[in-house]
């Protein structure tokens, strides 16, 4: 997941571009401003969007919700990467929706602080970045994780916008890529295909690992960095066994990318393999 590895991989990426974490920052988010999936372009797409509140046992989950204006569709919870729901998961919210689904997309950081906590995702590795973000991060525990789950999901089967005979979809980007794996072992009956994309902390020797948590009754994407596996090659052995051991189905792929490859605003987003880790999940969205 995001830490000081990958920070110095990206610090080097940026380097051969001339550039420093602030300066790109305010490029990228630039750059999803004038290019990226903006308001007016969802609308003329045929989409309807707005701004949620999801009711939690911890309190209100502000959320963003956009999907097709008409009809009712398979609906994908989208938990953001460890900077939290921002313009560019907006952006990336909005792509998704486009291709026929209900998304919402969570600032799983509520307990907190309302959306947007950072703008960037560059703005984690900066020192008032992390002095923020650690304590939000640390007041998100195991069960509220799963009660957040159990409530997105009541959540979304009450919209007039959502098809609840079809089963939901949850993917998470770094740090919440276990929280996808989690959120399908606490509502098994509704949650059947998980995407993690360059998730972080999914084998660790804790009984609750969520390698140890993939059940028959969600199929599973497991998306790996190539930094992120040159530092744990033994991950995928272990997700490849635990799957199989427990029944679910699973594909796990390393990709020709460094680890936030996935998320618009970062220092390592690749087009070509994030459109390639996009298609393989929706391959199995349509199965929903």
């Amino acid at each position: 997941m995001c830490d000081d590895f990958t920070a110095i991989a990206e610090d080097k990426a940026l380097a051969g571009r001339g550039l420093n974490r602030r300066q790109f920052a305010a490029i990228s988010a630039a750059a999803i401003g004038a290019a990226g999936f903006s308001a007016t372009a969802a609308a003329q797409a045929g989409l309807t969007e707005s701004n949620v509140t999801v009711p939690t046992p911890d309190g209100s989950m502000d959320a963003f919700f956009v999907h097709p204006a008409e009809g009712k569709n398979k609906a994908i919870i989208m938990y953001p990467d460890i900077g939290g729901l921002r313009p560019a998961y907006i952006t990336m919210a909005r792509e998704l929706a486009a291709k026929g689904f209900a998304v919402l997309a969570v600032n799983h950081y509520y307990r907190s602080s309302k959306a947007p906590v950072v703008q960037s995702i560059s703005e984690f590795f900066t020192p008032e970045g992390r002095t923020k973000l650690q304590p939000m991060i640390s007041a998100i525990t195991t069960p509220g994780i799963q009660s957040d789950a159990k409530a997105i999901v009541n959540w979304l089967d009450a919209q007039a916008a959502v098809d609840a005979s079809k089963k939901i979809g949850a993917e998470g980007y770094c740090m919440t890529g276990s929280y996808a794996i989690r959120a399908a072992e606490a509502v098994p009956g509704r949650i059947g295909a998980v995407s993690s994309f360059h998730g972080g902390g999914l084998v660790t020797p804790a009984p609750d690992s969520p390698h140890k948590l993939m059940r028959p009754t969600a199929y599973y994407l497991i998306a790996i960095a190539r930094n992120d596996d040159e530092r744990a090659p033994t991950d995928k052995d272990e997700l490849r066994f635990a799957a199989e051991n427990q029944g679910a189905g699973a594909r796990i792929e390393v990709f020709a990318a460094d680890h936030g490859w996935c998320t618009l605003d970062g220092a390592a987003y690749q087009k070509v393999e994030a459109g390639r880790a996009r298609e393989m999940s929706l391959f199995h969205y349509a199965k929903l």
